[in-house]
């Protein structure tokens, strides 16, 4: 609930301000020291430390590039497959790869389709916040790099490991997405990983990369 201050209250605030601060032109020697302004973020904390706090992290690093050290992960787009973007929670994302899927089950009647490519992206997740992740809250947008064309979501049952669960501080985790794109789009493809959150400013990273098989 949002609290709204009345004119006579704010006054009131003001006047014990007004006191606290002095009117005989003394320094306030309980004031917070300033970082002196050549000091980064690396000069204050070690943004690649996974055991940082939250509150330093989000005050430190979440606007610095590259807190894994290759230079990658504070960046959202550019990205290849095999590298990583963090979000300010501490949620870790790698695309590992994408390969064409064959193991199909036969009791389900999967099959490949004329025209189409099967294939599965692989994800690697860790969580390296101080809260439980719900993976559920992620999910895929897949298009084609070349010319165009956007993926259909589906799954096969051999190996599936789909985005949901919940993920503890400090576990990793493997997981899949299956995926069909029509064959005329190429194999070249681009990943973008959603998430979804009451914070609306939260990037969704892009992985470039191409279908293996």
């Amino acid at each position: 609930m949002r609290v709204r201050a009345t004119a006579a209250t704010a006054a009131l605030l003001l006047a014990v301000l007004t006191a606290c601060g002095g009117s005989d032109g003394g320094s306030t020697s309980a004031s917070k020291p300033r970082a002196s302004a050549g000091k980064t973020a690396k000069d204050v904390a070690d943004c690649s430390d996974e055991s940082l706090d939250q509150a330093t992290w989000m005050e430190h690093c979440a606007g610095e590039a590259g807190t894994g050290g290759d230079g990658t992960e504070g960046m959202a787009t550019g990205l290849k497959f095999g590298e990583s973007y963090t979000w300010p929670d501490g949620l870790k994302v790698t695309v590992v790869g994408a390969k064409v899927f064959t193991d199909y089950d036969p009791e389900l009647l999967e099959s490949a389709e004329p025209g189409e490519t099967d294939f599965r992206v692989s994800l690697k997740l860790e969580n390296g916040g101080k809260a439980p992740v719900d993976l559920g809250d992620l999910s895929l947008i897949i298009e084609g790099a070349t010319n165009g064309g956007e993926a259909a979501f589906t799954i096969f049952e051999n190996g599936s490991q789909p985005l949901e669960g919940r993920l503890a501080p400090g576990v990793t985790a493997t997981k899949n997405n299956d995926n069909v794109l029509e064959t005329k789009y190429g194999k070249k493809i681009v990943v973008t990983v959603q998430r979804s959150s009451d914070d609306f400013s939260l990037d969704f990273p892009e992985f470039t990369g191409e279908i293996k098989g």
